[in-house]
């Protein structure tokens, strides 16, 4: 495994398309054949939507309760596994996922070597209330061979609280498995809100941020596509994609120099000039390297969960 500190470009590939409710081996074979053509043009870290196994307009519990699969045990969990061996590639992908008689809209991290982690989405959106359970307050950080990885998925984009907890703790890179439908009051000509808030995000965390969303309407429910991978700038390294139709974005990243994006000036860096006393402390654990007068110098490792 590589130290987070290297400083090598990747690949990064967010895969836009259309799950359909329901068809959970159709999705995966469209995930399948996306995640190969991405890996043929060289991506390394390849993002699929939210719930792309399953779809995501669910008509009640029930509904979930026959289509999600526990992890990284179920089958929709050991063919993206297996994918990513074969491939050599790291795979995040959303997945509904089953536990312990809860069920949970959760993202999960595969490698060339298997199972690498998995995180359950902490702000659910509208109808997801009613069918999924509210999960652990858990935000990983997992170091791999491509850098230091957390995930987030669609409506968690809406809390800055979590990137920052994300930057705190040592991240460089998020994937983001996302569902973005169209908000209230946008006009047709502005750029998504979803693509501002992660600019945002991006920006003053100092992270790279890759969101793979679908397109496509279901159920009456559109979504409005507009995938997106982000600089640790906070510019756009790759789309918006379209609004409509399947896509693969690929766009080179450079995890190992996330961090030095946040020293925006000779005197300013976006993590240790925070003002703790005037509005409280940090979130979660600080990597010494992402605030570099911090306190706190723990870190997380991959499977770990703070």
């Amino acid at each position: 495994m590589s130290s987070s500190k290297d400083v090598r470009a990747i690949t990064i590939a967010c895969l836009q398309f259309e799950p359909r409710i329901g068809e959970v081996e159709a999705n995966l074979d469209a995930l399948d054949r996306l995640a190969r053509a991405a890996a043929a043009q060289g991506a390394e870290l390849i993002v699929a939507p939210e719930l792309a196994d399953s779809g995501y307009v669910f008509a009640d519990r029930a509904e979930l309760s026959r289509l999600a699969a526990p992890i990284p045990s179920g089958a929709p969990s050991r063919r993206l596994e297996g994918l990513a061996r074969e491939l050599g590639v790291h795979i995040v992908s959303g997945l509904a996922e089953a536990r312990a008689g809860r069920f949970h809209n959760s993202a999960a991290l595969f490698g060339p070597d298997g199972f690498i982690g998995a995180y359950r989405k902490l702000h659910l959106w509208d109808g997801e209330t009613t069918v999924f359970d509210r999960s652990p307050p858990e935000a990983p950080v997992f170091d791999t061979a491509l850098g230091r990885i957390a995930l987030a998925v669609c409506y968690d984009g809406w809390f800055p609280e979590l990137f920052r907890r994300y930057a705190l703790a040592g991240a460089q890179v998020v994937a983001v498995p996302t569902n973005w439908v169209p908000m209230p009051g946008q006009p047709e000509d502005a750029s998504a809100m979803a693509n501002i808030l992660h600019q945002a995000a991006a920006h003053s965390n100092g992270l790279i941020i890759a969101c793979a969303d679908r397109v496509g309407v279901e159920r009456g429910q559109p979504f409005i596509g507009r995938s997106v991978i982000v600089d640790a700038t906070g510019f756009l390294l790759a789309g918006p994609a379209s609004a409509d139709a399947e896509e693969i974005l690929l766009a080179r990243a450079t995890p190992g120099a996330a961090a030095a994006t946040r020293q925006v000036t000779p005197r300013n860096n976006v993590l240790s000039d925070r003002r703790e006393d005037a509005y409280g402390p940090g979130f979660g654990p600080t990597d010494p390297d992402a605030a570099p007068n911090a306190d706190d110098k723990t870190s997380q490792t991959a499977g770990e969960v703070t």
